[in-house]
C-alpha cells in the first residue's frame, strides 16, 4: 500500500471510561473517539471515520470488540473498508486486513470474533446472576453517583470563575469525562462543543 494516513478508532461505552488507554503508544495521524455501546453499528464517529478514510489509509483499532460486537458486523465493516482500499489493523490480535484473499486470516478472525462474542455473553450472564443474587439478599444498591448534590452545587459556582475544565474536574475529584457528562445537563450545547474541541475528534482532512 502507499503512504496513506494511520487513522485510529477508539470506542468506550461511557464517558466515565478513559479512552487514552486504547492505542497508548501507537502512532496515528488522527483519532476518532467514540462514547457509545458497540451494540449500535450506526455510531457517529464510526460513520465519520468511514467517510474520512481514503485509499491507502490504515484504520488502527485496539481490538476487534472495539470495532464491532458480533462477527457479522465485524466482517461487514472490514469488507466495507477494504472495498475503499483501506486496511484494518487490530493491535491486540496483531492482525491486519488489506482486502487480499487471505482465507486463513479471515477464518481466524471469524473464530476469534465468535469466541469474544461468547465470552462477552458469559460475562453479562454472570453479572445478571450476581445482581439477582445480591438483590435477593438486599445487598445490591446499583452504581454510586460520582456527582453528589454538593458537588453539583460546587460545580455551578466554579463555572462562574471560568477556570479550565481540567482544573475544575481535578478540584471536584472526578474525571473530565464525568464533568462533561454533567455539563450536558447544565449547558447542553456549550458542553458538547467544548467536549468535541477538547478531544479534537472532528477535524478537516489535510
Amino acid at each position: 500500500m502507499g503512504q496513506g494516513k494511520r487513522v485510529g478508532y477508539i470506542r468506550v461505552s461511557t464517558t466515565d471510561q478513559n479512552p487514552d488507554r486504547q492505542l497508548s503508544g501507537v502512532e496515528v495521524d488522527k483519532k476518532f473517539i467514540e462514547y457509545a455501546s458497540g451494540k449500535n453499528i450506526k455510531r457517529p464517529q464510526l460513520i465519520a471515520l468511514l467517510d474520512y478514510v481514503r485509499e491507502d489509509d490504515i484504520v488502527v483499532v485496539h481490538s476487534m470488540d472495539r470495532l464491532a460486537r458480533n462477527v457479522k458486523e465485524l466482517l461487514d465493516l472490514i469488507d466495507q473498508l477494504n472495498a475503499k482500499k483501506v486496511a484494518v489493523h487490530f493491535v491486540k490480535e496483531k492482525m491486519e486486513f488489506t482486502g487480499a484473499k487471505d482465507h486463513m486470516s479471515r477464518m481466524i478472525l471469524t473464530v476469534m470474533g465468535a469466541i469474544a462474542e461468547l465470552e462477552r455473553q458469559q460475562i453479562l450472564e454472570r453479572q445478571r446472576e450476581g445482581i439477582a443474587e445480591a438483590q435477593k439478599k438486599g445487598k445490591y444498591r446499583g452504581g454510586k453517583t460520582k456527582m453528589t448534590p454538593d458537588k453539583i452545587k460546587q460545580l455551578e459556582e466554579m463555572l462562574k470563575t471560568r477556570e479550565p475544565k481540567s482544573k475544575i474536574a481535578l478540584g471536584l475529584g472526578i474525571s473530565r469525562f464525568t464533568l462533561y457528562r454533567y455539563l450536558e445537563k447544565i449547558q447542553p450545547g456549550a458542553a458538547a462543543d467544548e467536549k468535541r474541541e477538547a478531544e479534537r475528534v472532528i477535524q478537516p482532512r489535510v
